[in-house]
């Protein structure tokens, strides 16, 4: 394997990790669960054990357990499997934390539970609300999934072809000193391009409704690979993890969804046709 260039890990792992998402989206909405809450788990894992290296303290064991909780609890709401009045549960079970570090002799108690709730806010949140958009008219719907992370995969894949072939002038050098204009131009017409490909594979809303949400995921998908970009760069790390061969680790690989995903389900709840 260490032969293989970066871009051919790159082409092979991808393309393993895409057949499991699409396996795991159209299988069943049980499947779905099951991929998107290893994914939160695995996600909120990677985070905290970043953040533990660069010694910020935290609850890890409760900061997972809680996040994937979260999951676990709107998608069951979501597809009617439990009524909505669970959801204060999640809201109960997140004040434990208080009750935790009170018992607890560690130092800086503040900096403690200010850390843990940072990756709930940013991981196991975006991740549920993304759970959300399948069940938007009212039971699953796998190609409003679909068409969201193939929207994020064309970003990302036009703006790789686009940096690497015409980049030029730099985007957001301070913080990623690789991403430029040319690749951001790359990566929003090819997401537009596959808008129109998925308003004709799923045609559950709109053309227009697939449009908003191709600019939806250019803009904040591209602001979420940016702030990931900014965290490593603040760790002094280069990758997340190394779950997946030439891709880094799972926060690498769905950083734009966890800032585009409040977006995306605002827009679809209130305004999509």
């Amino acid at each position: 394997m260490n032969k293989l260039s970066n871009l051919t890990l790159r082409i092979i792992f991808g393309l393993i990790g895409a057949a499991l998402v699409v396996t795991g989206v159209f299988y069943s909405e049980w499947t779905f669960l099951l991929l998107f809450g290893l994914i939160c788990g695995i996600s909120l894992t990677e985070f905290f054990h970043l953040l533990h290296l660069s010694k910020m303290h935290l609850n890890r064991m409760f900061a997972v357990v809680t996040g994937v909780l979260l999951f676990l609890l709107n998608y069951l709401v979501q597809n009617n499997t439990l009524p909505s009045n669970y959801y204060y549960l999640v809201i109960a079970f997140v004040f434990l934390l208080f009750l935790i570090e009170l018992f607890q002799t560690n130092h800086n108690p503040f900096y403690r539970i200010a850390n843990t709730f940072l990756g709930i806010l940013y991981i196991a949140l975006p991740l549920s609300l993304f759970s959300s958009t399948a069940f938007i008219h009212g039971s699953y719907d796998a190609g409003i999934v679909m068409g969201i992370l193939l929207l994020l995969w064309a970003n990302d894949i036009g703006g790789y072809i686009g940096g690497v072939s015409f980049g030029k002038h730099k985007l957001f050098e301070r913080v990623s000193p690789k991403k430029t204009w040319e690749g951001s131009t790359g990566g929003a017409l090819f997401s537009i391009g596959i808008a129109w490909v998925c308003a004709y594979f799923f045609p559950s809303i709109l053309l227009k409704d697939w449009i908003i949400l191709s600019l939806i995921i250019v803009v904040f998908g591209s602001i979420g690979d940016l702030v990931e970009s900014l965290f490593k760069r603040s760790l002094a790390v280069k990758d997340s993890g190394n779950l997946i061969p030439g891709h880094g680790g799972f926060l690498d690989r769905f950083d734009g969804l966890f800032i585009a995903s409040p977006f995306l389900i605002v827009y679809l709840k209130l305004f999509a046709a």
